[in-house]
């Protein structure tokens, strides 16, 4: 009004000038944040079947950092995927159309502008239960990977502020796959363990049930909106079971009820879980029947095995470890399970299929195509 109390505009010109003077490193952060809605950020928590290399960076035997893993692998170099190409947060990253997948959290050169694209903080070898795994020694428990989900959104908060980083966090996908290990690494790990003779089969699947809403529910109060949760896959029929509980070429009854037991329950508890906040916050994939699909029809999706590893030794090429001295397929898209305990790429890539755009037999309460689109 020209009555004095208007600041003069070179003055806010300065005041603004004084505020933006920026590293180059803040210059790229700030204008990597406007596309955020375009490409949404992915989290990833879980076991070996999503790690994308943490374990390389700690003192475990739980690792996949040497040939032959990683033989498909673009580089054609181990990277501590236990695959022998991509896994599947890396598939999942390429069909939400991130340029490239989150780097392990330990990685030292997930910093500045990579960490807006999110994290992957899973390690092979853990469980639901904090003592699952304990025969590896160093491996990020379920407790530490949310631990360091909260550090990633402190650290993330010193680059964009915390309201953005709250944005970016409400806004990304949270993939978590774990129990498996809870079983084939803990209550089956020997004969008589620990948790065996605490409980029996059907008890041990409502404690694991129990405990992981607790975890789902930590990652709710953490920001998380968007989770996609994977049940176990057909504990009994992968190699290594095949090969060490000499099942007559038939999958492990045992294991397999504890797998028929787990999933519907786990299915359950999400659907209570979105009910109780009134939206649909998780959605469950049925890996079980994804996996079973294959399994028991190997032909259809053009493998030629689905009992025998790609890469391993004695029966079923299931015994020990994947090395370089092992048994080693020519053509890993004929086989499903690239070693012992894990899918192939090609496998991987099918499940992927699923779980963007399968019915509801394969994921409830829809899939991820429709999940991402609300």
């Amino acid at each position: 009004m020209g009555d004095g109390l208007e600041p003069p505009q070179t003055s806010l010109a300065a005041a603004v000038a004084s505020t933006v003077t920026t590293t180059k490193e803040e210059e790229a952060i700030l204008t990597t944040v406007a596309p955020l809605a375009e490409a949404r950020a992915f989290f990833v928590f879980g076991d070996s079947l999503v790690d994308s290399g943490n374990n390389n960076y700690l003192a475990t035997t739980a690792r996949a950092d040497a040939p032959p893993y990683g033989i498909d692998y673009p580089t054609r170099r181990p990277t501590g995927r236990f695959s022998n190409g991509l896994n599947i947060p890396d598939i999942i990253s390429e069909q939400i159309g991130q340029s490239q997948p989150p780097l392990p959290y330990l990685s030292p050169v997930l910093k500045g502008h990579k960490l807006l694209n999110g994290a992957n903080f899973a390690s092979a070898g853990i469980g639901i239960l904090n003592d699952t795994g304990i025969q590896f020694l160093n491996i990020i428990r379920m407790f530490r990977q949310l631990d360091y989900f909260e550090e990633y959104q402190r650290r993330v908060s010193g680059l964009i502020g915390a309201q953005k980083t709250g944005e970016l966090v409400n806004k990304s996908l949270v993939l978590i796959t774990v129990g498996g290990n809870d079983f084939v690494n803990n209550y089956y790990l020997v004969p008589f363990s620990a948790r065996s003779r605490q409980f029996s089969l059907p008890d041990y699947v409502k404690y694991l049930i129990s405990e992981y809403q607790k975890l789902l529910m930590r990652l709710y109060e953490l920001g998380a909106r968007q989770v996609l949760v994977t049940g176990t896959g057909p504990l009994g029929c992968v190699p290594a079971e095949l090969a060490m509980r000499n099942t007559n070429g038939g999958c492990s009854a045992e294991l397999q009820r504890a797998a028929a037991l787990y999933n519907p329950q786990l299915v359950e508890m999400i659907k209570g879980l979105n009910s109780e906040i009134g939206e649909n916050i998780f959605v469950a994939a049925n890996t079980q029947q994804m996996h079973m699909d294959f399994i028991s029809d190997p032909q259809a999706y053009g493998f030629t095995t689905s009992k025998v590893a790609c890469c391993g030794q004695g029966p079923n090429n299931g015994l020990g470890l994947c090395t370089v001295l092992s048994n080693l397929c020519p053509d890993r898209d004929h086989y499903a399970f690239w070693d012992p305990f894990h899918p192939s790429e090609k496998a991987n890539r099918i499940i992927v299929q699923q779980i963007m755009s399968g019915s509801t037999q394969y994921m409830t309460p829809m899939n991820l195509t429709t999940f991402l689109a609300n």
